[in-house]
């Protein structure tokens, strides 16, 4: 059974259709990455998933379970929308750390609040999990600094760190090396490819096609808010079949 399956997706904002009959499955351990112009629609597509947007049509289920459906009111209350974002676990472009925090504290605070509001987990214990998962980002000893004395690639490897200690089914990225150096993009990427060699259930937005090529199980092209063209990394990426997708490679592509 798929972890994920998104059936007939679409978003309007205004009269200007973002995303029309978007449909695609994904497999518990794989990761699928999107790839597509600016304006393509791929980063309004993680906030309908992560429900920062509300789906004009279309049907997302979790584990076999729906968890929205555009048709049925029940399953859009807003008190069960927090819920549901626990499911997908959301990687930013810009990191969004809270300046007032330390990288530690970062990662522990929603896990935190959580505890407080539904009971469960002692303090000690998120805080020996945030520490773990900041030793797996190779960030232990950047555990008191505050983000302004963090690299951008050490910010956003706090980010991922945050986004896994609430434990999601699948983990989000929308283009984690946009807002990076060149130098830096390196780091962030080997994190994401340990993750993806550790089965880490992942929809990577990408510009980085060669990581994409080497690290997917998948691939969508999405163009005009449509998938244009999705399968096997190696073939959409080095044998597409569509002429948008080869004129998009053609100007993208450097191997």
């Amino acid at each position: 059974m798929a972890i994920l399956e998104v059936k007939h997706i679409e978003k309007h904002f205004g009269d200007t259709k973002v995303l029309e009959d978007i449909s695609f499955s994904l497999e518990k351990g794989q990761a699928l990455s999107i790839i597509g112009s600016s304006g393509s629609g791929k980063t309004t597509l993680l906030r309908c998933l992560n429900f920062l947007e509300k789906p004009d049509r279309g049907v997302i289920s979790v584990a076999g379970k729906v968890i929205f459906d555009a048709a049925d009111p029940s399953t859009q209350l807003e008190k069960e929308i927090r819920k549901k974002r626990l499911h997908f676990g959301l990687v930013f472009q810009n990191f969004n750390l809270f300046p007032q925090y330390t990288a530690l504290q970062n990662v522990t605070l929603a896990r935190e609040l959580m505890s407080k509001e539904h009971g469960g987990e002692s303090k000690a214990a998120i805080t020996e999990a945030g520490r773990a998962l900041l030793a797996q980002m190779g960030l232990s000893d950047r555990e008191n600094h505050y983000p302004h004395q963090l690299s951008g690639g050490q910010q956003q490897r706090v980010a991922i760190a945050r986004a896994l200690a609430m434990q999601p089914d699948i983990l989000c990225f929308d283009e984690p090396t946009s807002a990076l150096d060149p130098e830096l993009t390196g780091e962030v990427l080997r994190v994401i490819r340990n993750l993806a060699q550790k089965n880490t259930t992942m929809i990577i937005v990408t510009h980085e096609m060669a990581f994409a090529r080497d690290v997917s199980d998948q691939v969508i092209f999405m163009d005009g808010g449509m998938i244009v063209e999705q399968g096997d990394p190696h073939q959409v990426i080095e044998h597409p079949t569509q002429e948008r997708t080869k004129q998009f490679l053609s100007r993208h592509t450097q191997f």
